[in-house]
């Protein structure tokens, strides 16, 4: 369902996600009313008060074509029988109103733990041994995303949207130069451990298909390996355990460097987002910032 209900509205937030909300759960024939925002980040997530149901709104209209690719990544997961997220298959979807993409995805719910980093290692290497079936195709991984868009849309000061304009030529110059080794293969394109889920049967689950890819593993491994040898939100132990259920630790090899510049870089156009939202997300935004002004500086990060 591709019908635009009402005007394009630019951004969103936790309030202007709302009306969006709303329109869609219309459409779909579900209640809206009571609904819980649960995360905001490249979409606003809600949790639907009277069904199990998690409604993800995309931030505008140019995500239609990767939002459409959640669905269809989600649907050939569902007949591998790989543990991932499902979307509501009594909904037609995506629908878009307001300008904004939406999917409607069952709940998970959550047992008592979280996932571990070895079991990312061995969810990200059981994935990358899938077949893509004829008849679904995945685009390569957008290695810079929407970033030209975040850095223009952003409520930040314009000396920042210099600098990151400038940043952003200079990687895209650099990543030319990257050669891979490894064959290309499904790819989650933003494999961090929060992207799992354990439910109530301790079931280990996928999810988050946004940026679902067929390129080279390495754009996976680089998350984990950014987190720990440039931010240190791993233990040893812990990253010990994602290098040998995985079977490689992507530190060592030549294009290690650039890859943990563009996830740096990713991450901090990605905060930069919400920095009109709270106070903790402007201040991370700023530590973020000066970090990328300084190669050398210790990344003082916080998860957000």
């Amino acid at each position: 369902m591709t019908n635009d209900v009402g005007g394009a509205r630019p951004g969103l937030t936790s309030a202007s996600a709302v009306r969006p909300l709303e329109l869609a759960c219309r459409a779909a024939g579900l209640d809206s009313r009571g609904a819980a925002l649960i995360r905001l980040g490249e979409n606003a997530l809600f949790r639907l008060a009277g069904a199990p149901v998690i409604v993800r709104i995309a931030r505008s209209q140019e995500y239609l074509p990767q939002v459409a690719n959640e669905v269809a990544v989600s649907r050939w997961l569902a007949v591998e029988g790989f543990p991932a997220a499902r979307v509501v298959e009594e909904v037609e979807q995506p629908v878009v109103v307001a300008g904004h993409p939406v999917t409607f995805w069952h709940l998970i719910a959550e047992g008592a733990r979280k996932a571990s980093y070895g079991e990312l290692g061995g969810m990200l290497r059981a994935l990358h041994a899938l077949t893509l079936p004829k008849g679904l195709r995945l685009p390569p991984f957008d290695v810079f995303g929407r970033t030209d868009l975040r850095i223009e849309r952003a409520a930040i000061p314009g000396e920042d949207r210099v600098f990151l304009r400038r940043r952003l030529q200079q990687l895209r110059d650099a990543f030319e130069a990257v050669r891979f080794t490894s064959a290309p293969a499904p790819v989650h394109g933003d494999a961090h451990v929060q992207n799992l889920m354990v439910d109530a049967e301790g079931r280990v689950v996928l999810i988050d298909f946004e940026n679902f890819s067929f390129d080279h593993p390495e754009w996976d491994l680089m998350v984990t390996a950014v987190e720990h040898h440039s931010l240190g939100w791993q233990t040893p132990a812990q990253y010990a355990d994602f290098v040998d259920a995985y079977g490689r630790d992507l530190h060592g090899w030549p294009g290690y460097e650039l890859l943990r510049g563009i996830q740096e870089f990713r991450m901090t156009t990605w905060l930069m987002q919400n920095v009109t939202e709270d106070a903790v997300a402007a201040a991370e935004y700023r530590q973020r910032i000066a970090s990328l002004r300084d190669d050398l500086a210790p990344r003082n990060w916080q998860p957000a």
